[in-house]
């Protein structure tokens, strides 16, 4: 998972914290065949070992024949056991190096930071395929986030770094242009799809139409002055 150049910025989505598989399959093949998505974090929350399974067993198919990778929440074991492409792990969970050995060189390894410079300088510097900073914005999923982030904070990574960087919390098609602007590679949004009152499709569609509003235009390339003395072949 990484950025490219010229910059651009992808939908990282993550699951609601509980599923129901079989009408969130329905969801998600719907949402993936609105548009460009990077990547599918399974987030399930107090649940059994075995509904993680079952989930992954679904809905890692999905993923695969879109071309999206498919991220464990918090569990590098499962990841490894599973043969996701990579994991996220926060600052409660297992330590960056714990996670890398358990699931290899080769999967994606991703660290919420938060909103510290230090930890994602840590993280990056460890070896970090990405780094994920926020809340950005009041969420519905994490209602009780004591961490606001203040989107130069996204600045400042591209500036000073190149390893990819993820926004989080609250994101919506309406305010998503802020963080793209000011430097995000990668967009994580959970509500702001699976809520869309027109539906996770229409918000794929949506959301990268205002990602590609608030890029960088590329500037105009020179056309090459004519002579005016010149006459038409």
């Amino acid at each position: 998972m990484t950025a490219a150049s010229p910059r651009t910025c992808r939908l990282y989505l993550i699951t609601p914290p509980q599923i129901d598989v079989a009408a969130f399959s329905a969801a998600l093949e719907a949402a993936l065949d609105g548009g460009d998505v990077a990547c599918l974090q399974l987030r399930l929350k107090d649940v059994p070992d075995d509904a993680v399974r079952s989930a992954t067993a679904a809905l890692m198919p999905i993923c695969q024949a879109h071309d999206v990778a498919f991220i464990m929440n918090d569990r590098p074991d499962l990841a490894k056991e599973l043969g996701c492409d990579g994991v996220h792990v926060g600052q409660e969970d297992a330590a960056y190096d714990e996670a890398r050995r358990i699931v290899g060189p080769d999967a994606i390894v991703g660290v919420t930071c938060k909103n510290s410079r230090d930890l994602a300088l840590i993280a990056a510097e460890a070896g970090a395929d990405y780094v994920a900073f926020g809340g950005f914005f009041p969420s519905t999923t994490k209602s009780g986030a004591a961490f606001r982030s203040d989107p130069e904070l996204l600045t400042w990574w591209q500036e000073n770094t190149t390893v990819p960087c993820v926004a989080i919390g609250g994101i919506t098609v309406e305010n998503c242009g802020t963080l793209v602007a000011a430097g995000a590679d990668f967009l994580a949004v959970i509500a702001g799809v699976w809520d869309y009152p027109a539906g996770p499709a229409q918000a794929v569609r949506d959301f990268n139409r205002a990602i590609a509003a608030a890029l960088p235009q590329p500037a105009p390339t020179a056309r090459p002055q004519s002579s005016p003395r010149r006459s038409p072949a």
